[in-house]
This record gives structure tokens, C-alpha cells and sequence, in this order.
């Protein structure tokens, strides 16, 4: 059997991602939809040092475009796409709103389930259906539409109630995320947001998981057997069986890979991505691109994916108390080629139309040459014009010599 090497399988696994091709064309909706569509969601993160996550991923695909374009495409009158749960709180399509409804019955169904500890824990029981009915006659409102009332705090991330009711009815379905007015989530009826041509028919579980089991294992191009299912954030006691019954069915295929660190692995590759891995072994598919991605990137989703292939730790500090970070705040790692070269902390200073790279920082063992430099300086050009920067400022690299040339280089 075929035993493909590291190089073979970053290169499926970049292009799966759509991370693999070089140059920046001019990115329209069609073009934002289905990257969107490839990856399967993309997660939603309030944190924005630069461009929220959601925004950045799309970036790091596509190169420069109109952010409003994605808020259109989600809230807009003919919107594709919208907010739910899948790996994470996720911009999701439309076609694949379906597969949320079991969890959602779920949650109703069963009073003792969390979300129900959670309401009964925060808020008073006739609250939840006065907000429902607030919403039904006034239309979509955000929690600060709602009195704040007295709230002594507690768990939840002291959530006042208007808040902890209104993602209790988000969750089992009832509500939607109908816009975003300054990043607050507007919730209005379900029957008033979801479009009419939306397959609302429910699945049943083996249905679902095999989807999302499916989903991963495609989205991640070549993969561990446990990470298709980590992909949709599924419990590997869960997501085995399925992987197990798609293996017998042909849906999923195993093949024998040799990771970064030399010893051989057992694999799994979608069928529809055997052409992929065919075209990477005979070398008339290479990763060509170089771009920056978020901590919170698709790419990252499957537990240790990033060791195995890359011998590069992904990891995000904004949550360690300072003296603690290695890194920064809210490293970009960089991708050059097939590689993870680096990382840098950003800071988009907006007002002054400022990038400010308070550490930037190569891999051991990678050298700043000047094609390297030249590729950085490339994509920092492009980053720079979607954040609408004029200048930027490096305050420390490592090596040194790495910021000089980048800095000559723009």
C-alpha cells in the first residue's frame, strides 16, 4: 500500500480548505459562498485585535473583499446563510439548516436537559414566554431592547435574564438571529427569518451524524479517524461507530500516511477527495499560497492535526494572564506554501489607520529568504488594504533581521 508523506497530505489538507492556491481574485458573494460552502461554516468570534474571525477566515482564502458582502449574504433579503451550532457558534448555509432541528427537539423535549437547569437557575419561569411574546408583537429586539431589572449576577457569565431567555429560545429553535446592529445579535421568530424555500424536513440521528461525520472527513481533505467527527465538534465515542459504518460503505477510505514526525498513521480520506490526494502524490497539486489565518480557523478544528502535519502548535493566549504568554495576545499563524512558517500579534489601531505587529516571530529552523520575504510582504500588503491600514509598525521580531527585510520589502 501506498504510504504518502507529510508533504502530500498538507497539500490535501490545505486544498480541501481552499488554502492552497496563490493570487487574489476579485471576491464576489458567489465566490464568498462557496468558500463558506467548502469549509462547511465558519466560526463566529467576538475578539477583533483585527477583523473578527468570521471576516478573517474569508480572508485568508480569498484575499481582499467587502466585508458587508458576508453580512448580506447572512441577513440579508436573500440570505444563504445563517447563525447556529455546529463546531461552534458558526455562519452555516441555509441548505444544511435542517440538521440542527434534532438537537433543538431535543432541548425541548427533555426538561432536564442543561438548558432548562440554566433557565431555572437564572430566570423566573414566566419570563421566558413574556420575552417570546414581547418579540412577537414588536418584532426583532436585542437584550439591551430589555429592561435590565435587578441582576445580582452568578453563573452564566452573569448573563442578565433578558440575555439567558432569549439564548434559551435561540437554542431550542424558537428564535433566529435576524441581523447584528453594532455585533448585537437582533433575535426575531423563526418563521419570520428562516426563508420559505429552506428544507425544514427533520432527519434522524444516524442521518445527521453520518452528515456531519461526511462533512468533516471532506472539509479536512485527508484525516485521522476521530477528527472527522471532532470537526463538528461530535465526542469520539459518538462519532466512531459512524466512521466505522461509512468506512464499510465506501463513503470513507482508509489510507496510510507518514506524519511530520516520521512514524506512519492510518488515515482516512472521503472518496471525493481520493482525485485530490492522486493529483498531490503524482506532484500536479502543490500549496502555493501564502496568507495568515485566525486561532479560530477551520483549518485548526481537528485536536492535534496541527502537530502531526505541521510540527506547529496553534494556540491561542488572549485568555492567559500576560506573564503567561509565549506568543501574544492573538497570534496569526503564518502559511507559506505547504509550511507554517511563523506568527505575529497584530493590533489594528483603526482610528490611525495603523497595523502595529507587537511580535513577529519565524518557526525554528526557517529562514528568512528573500522569496519568503517577498511572498510575507506580499500577503501583508493585502491584509493591510482589507483593514484599510496605511502604515505599519513591527515592534519586535525574532529573528531580527526577518522585520527589517519585511519592512524594506513594503
Amino acid at each position: 500500500m501506498t504510504v504518502y508523506p507529510a508533504s502530500v497530505l498538507r497539500t490535501v489538507a490545505l486544498t480541501a480548505q481552499g488554502l492552497q492556491r496563490a493570487g487574489n481574485a476579485p471576491a464576489d458573494a458567489a465566490a464568498l459562498l462557496a468558500a463558506i460552502r467548502q469549509t462547511g461554516c465558519l466560526q463566529i468570534d467576538t475578539l477583533q485585535m483585527v477583523a473578527r474571525s468570521q471576516y478573517l477566515a474569508l480572508w485568508s482564502r480569498l484575499g481582499a473583499y467587502d466585508p458587508g458582502l458576508l453580512d448580506e449574504l447572512t441577513f440579508g433579503p436573500e440570505r444563504q446563510l445563517f447563525e447556529g451550532w455546529q463546531h461552534a457558534a458558526c455562519i452555516i448555509p441555509l441548505e444544511e439548516y435542517r440538521y440542527q432541528l434534532p438537537h433543538q427537539r431535543n432541548l425541548r423535549d427533555h426538561p432536564t436537559s442543561w438548558y432548562n437547569r440554566w433557565l431555572n437557575e437564572t430566570v423566573q419561569k414566566d419570563f421566558v414566554p413574556s420575552v417570546l411574546e414581547r418579540i412577537r408583537r414588536e418584532g426583532g429586539l436585542k437584550v439591551s431592547d430589555f429592561e435590565r431589572g435587578s441582576h445580582t449576577g452568578g453563573t452564566w457569565w452573569n448573563w442578565r435574564p433578558a440575555k439567558v431567555a432569549l439564548e434559551y429560545l435561540y437554542a431550542m429553535g424558537h428564535l433566529m438571529v435576524a441581523k447584528r446592529v453594532k455585533f448585537q445579535r437582533v433575535y426575531d421568530l423563526t418563521e419570520r427569518v428562516l426563508p420559505a424555500w429552506v428544507d425544514r424536513s427533520e432527519p434522524g440521528l444516524e442521518e445527521r451524524d453520518r452528515f456531519w461525520v461526511e462533512r468533516g472527513a471532506r472539509a479536512l481533505g485527508v484525516c485521522a479517524p476521530r477528527h472527522a467527527g471532532d470537526y463538528t465538534w461530535m465526542k469520539v465515542g459518538k462519532s466512531r461507530p459512524v466512521t466505522a459504518a461509512l468506512l464499510r460503505d465506501g463513503v470513507l477510505v482508509p489510507v496510510q500516511g507518514r506524519l511530520e514526525d516520521g512514524t506512519q498513521a492510518e488515515l482516512i480520506v472521503h472518496r471525493d477527495n481520493l482525485p485530490l490526494l492522486e493529483q498531490a502524490a503524482d506532484g500536479a497539486l502543490t500549496a502555493e499560497r501564502t496568507t495568515f489565518l485566525s486561532p479560530f480557523d477551520s483549518l485548526w478544528w481537528a485536536a492535534r492535526r496541527d502537530l502531526q502535519l505541521w510540527n506547529f502548535h496553534q494556540t491561542l493566549e488572549a485568555y492567559l494572564p500576560a506573564s503567561k504568554r509565549i506568543h501574544g495576545y492573538f497570534c496569526l499563524p503564518i502559511l507559506h506554501r505547504d509550511r507554517l512558517v511563523g506568527r505575529f500579534d497584530p493590533k489594528l489601531e483603526r482610528r490611525a489607520g495603523l497595523l502595529r505587529l507587537k511580535s513577529l516571530t519565524l518557526e525554528p529552523g526557517i529562514k528568512p529568504s528573500h522569496e519568503l520575504v517577498a511572498a510575507v510582504a506580499a500577503a501583508l500588503r493585502d491584509f493591510m488594504n482589507f483593514h484599510q491600514a496605511g502604515e505599519l509598525v513591527i515592534e519586535a521580531s525574532q529573528p531580527a533581521v526577518f522585520g527589517k527585510k519585511l519592512l524594506a520589502a513594503l
